[in-house]
């Protein structure tokens, strides 16, 4: 793969940000966004939280000139709960309503989405309510990519399947991360099977072949960066190439260790290791 074009996913440039504690970065936006293309970043992600933030000090049609100042786009996440159908819907609407506006705003291609409790639901359920939710977003001009992790509902490439067939939304599919594509045991052979129309999205990142006990704290904390782990990464992205993804590929490494770094070279480093993989 040849002339690839990189997100610096949320977690990866929002320095000390912490998944379900403090999840708002304390790096301005516009800064981001500019050290992000400095770098050679296409684009950068946006946590719910820290929409919120932004838009205190900016607009939506303030932050759209900053991305195009510098010729950037953003990637909206994360919705979570959009299928229940109890008080669990109440905080994921107002969520909804935010990151679909945001979306149409500033001109996102897609929506993340999907679940870290696992709690049960009606797999048709969870279908008619993607179904709904793409429809939504259709209408604002974006996306919906579900990204299915171990601990999830949709936790395997058979369910993912069932999801996007089911839903038959032509803006509707799954973002691939590596890292969980290695939590769940999916093989590279399995993935190059994978339906390649409903393949809207993929994340990098590196890391132990065989996960410690504690996958959560090492899920946030010790992600690698591209070419500093154990991953299978030209065969990973071999099976990619072979689905006809060309990207925009996210780079996504929750990792205590970039949390310390300046956002000038934690964006440098990130950006640079994760192109060797490519040439």
């Amino acid at each position: 793969m040849k002339n690839v074009d990189l997100i610096g996913s949320y977690w990866t440039l929002a320095g000390k940000a912490f998944p379900h504690q403090h999840e708002e970065s304390p790096f301005d936006f516009a800064d981001r966004v500019s050290e992000a293309a400095r770098a050679g970043f296409k684009g950068i992600g946006l946590w719910h939280t820290d929409i919120e933030k932004i838009l205190q000090t900016y607009t939506h049609k303030d932050m759209k000139k900053i991305l195009d100042d510098h010729g950037m786009f953003v990637e909206l996440e994360f919705l979570t709960d959009f299928y229940h159908r109890d008080e669990r819907r109440v905080w994921s609407d107002q969520m909804r309503k935010l990151l679909l506006d945001a979306a149409e705003a500033l001109e996102a291609p897609h929506i993340k989405a999907g679940d870290f409790s696992g709690a049960p639901c009606p797999m048709s359920q969870i279908i008619e309510e993607f179904a709904k939710l793409c429809k939504e977003a259709d209408e604002r001009g974006t996306k919906v990519l579900y990204e299915f992790i171990p601990i999830s509902v949709i936790n395997s490439l058979e369910k993912a399947k069932e999801l996007c067939e089911g839903a038959a939304a032509k803006n509707g599919g799954v973002i691939v991360d590596i890292w969980h594509v290695v939590s769940i045991g999916i093989t590279n052979e399995q993935l190059a099977t994978f339906p390649p129309q409903y393949i809207l999205g993929v994340e990098l990142n590196d890391g132990p072949r065989k996960m410690p006990a504690d996958w959560q704290d090492e899920t946030i904390n010790h992600r690698r960066l591209v070419g500093e782990g154990e991953f299978d990464i030209p065969g990973f992205l071999k099976a990619i190439d072979k689905l006809g993804f060309k990207g925009p590929f996210g780079v996504e490494i929750l990792s205590a260790k970039l949390r310390e770094l300046p956002l000038r070279e934690c964006c440098e480093t990130v950006y640079k290791t994760t192109m060797s993989a490519f040439n």
